[in-house]
């Protein structure tokens, strides 16, 4: 056995800035080559079918002990692990906590963080902060899912929650488009939705306009973003959907089943909802405890209840490879569902440490000069 000295690189988020971490557009690219590996099968996610979402703590809905949290809104303790193939060759894990209530502490609702790891000995490689790797992952798979589901027309773009992740997810959309002529922006606090319209104008030289309701949002959008958090999901009519309209669903929505059941479905990896199916039901509230937590719940329940057949949900990777057809006619309505993939974490973040390996950036840390007992 080995008795050599291991060291791994930490990239905190200034690290991880200027190793390129908020670069959108090789960020796309980056998404197309795991979505490209995924449909090939090169890659491995948690749990016996290697394809688990991740290892939640469910917390309980009373106190058990005496410091134990409560369930809350968007209130989770995850870890997401993956392995992703090709070029990248490298296992890691997001540790993802969430909470709400964070914010009336000053912090971010989720803090995460990335640790990379050799494949074959799992000697680390990198620890770094997470956060902008979530983000701008989360943002650009609806900007690769609209690169390749889109109308040929679409101009006009609803986003509803103005937080990190439409943040983000806007700066993804636009860049797929290239032709984007208005964004209109709701918010519940409508501040934060004109100060998003304000910062991203100047930045894209896009109109922006802050609205104020949901269905001002979507009426007349060609593309739109749902990514909010907190356990009350937005309320979308059917009527308020302009035909042709492609929407991304990255947080919870309440559309009719009549929506999703005429619509075309696609999702980021039908596999992985199957497994957080098979969560929900081990949990004794049933698909009922996914609700609050995963956008592909509604769907999720619509299939069990046959409502929906397994033919009609395609995966992102086998429309991008061609093993599945992308969209067939300018008015199909498209519905694209994005749970979040620990492969896009592990991806992103490696080619973020690979960037601050060539440029020296971050601070070398020791595991061990040499493993005390081997």
């Amino acid at each position: 056995m080995s008795k050599e000295k291991i060291e791994f690189l930490y990239l905190s988020e200034p690290d991880m800035i200027e190793a390129g971490v908020l670069d959108m557009k090789e960020c796309i690219n980056v998404m197309e080559e795991v979505f490209t590996l995924m449909s090939e099968n090169d890659y491995l996610m948690g749990g016996p079918k290697g394809s688990s979402h991740g290892m939640k703590l469910w917390y309980p809905k009373e106190k058990r002990g005496r410091n134990m949290p409560v369930a809350g809104d968007d209130r989770r303790a995850m870890t997401m692990i993956a392995y992703v193939g090709g070029e990248y060759d490298v296992c890691g894990n997001k540790w993802y906590g969430s909470n709400v209530a964070n914010r009336e502490r000053g912090l971010p609702r989720s803090i995460h963080s990335i640790t990379l790891n050799d494949p074959e000995t799992g000697a680390p490689l990198a620890m770094c902060s997470g956060n902008l790797v979530s983000a701008m992952r989360t943002g650009a798979v609806p900007g690769l899912a609209t690169k390749h589901l889109r109308s040929e027309s679409a101009s006009v773009v609803g986003i509803i929650g103005a937080g990190v992740i439409n943040r983000a997810a806007l700066i993804a959309i636009c860049e797929s488009l290239g032709n984007v002529e208005l964004v209109k922006i709701y918010n519940r606090t409508a501040s934060k939705a004109e100060a998003l319209c304000r910062e991203l104008s100047e930045e894209t030289g896009i109109r922006m306009t802050a609205v104020s309701s949901a269905e001002e949002a979507i009426r007349e959008s060609d593309v739109i973003s749902v990514a909010t958090s907190g356990g009350t999901p937005v309320i979308i009519e059917d009527g308020w959907i302009k035909k042709g309209a492609l929407i991304h669903l990255v947080g919870t929505a309440s559309l009719s089943e009549d929506m999703y059941i005429n619509s075309r479905v696609v999702v980021d990896n039908w596999n992985m909802h199957l497994d957080w199916i098979d969560d929900g039901m081990r949990h004794p509230d049933g698909i009922e405890s996914l609700m609050a937590s995963a956008p592909a719940a509604p769907l999720m329940k619509l299939y069990l209840e046959k409502k929906k057949d397994h033919a009609d949900i395609v995966s992102l990777g086998d429309i991008i490879t061609r093993r599945a057809a992308g969209r067939q006619r300018s008015e199909e309505t498209i519905i694209f569902i994005a749970g979040g993939i620990p492969a896009e974490d592990v991806a992103w973040a490696h080619t973020v440490y690979s960037r601050a390996l060539e440029k020296g950036i971050g601070q070398k840390l020791l595991l061990w000069e040499k493993p005390h007992w081997a």
